[in-house]
């Protein structure tokens, strides 16, 4: 269903690329092994999540504010 809303596509495109930096940081040989066909997507994907880091922790900031709004926003305080 995150196919149909531009959002949702863009917060699974986020954590995709932020689960892949994360998992090649701690064991590169998985990835770096794979970095040719259907699997290389993961292996693109952690090369963009290291290289591209502070816009895509700036996104990640950016999707959790849009998607979660504060507390005091909701109408309690």
């Amino acid at each position: 269903t995150a196919l149909f809303n531009f959002q949702s596509l863009l917060l699974v495109i986020l954590l995709l690329v932020c689960t892949c930096a994360y998992v090649h940081s701690m064991f590169p040989a998985i990835l770096d092994r794979n970095k040719d066909g259907v699997r290389g997507i993961f292996w693109k994907c952690a090369r963009i999540g290291e290289r591209l880091s502070p816009y895509i922790s700036l996104c990640c900031v950016v999707m959790a504010v849009r998607l979660n709004p504060p507390f005091f926003r909701q109408g309690k305080y």
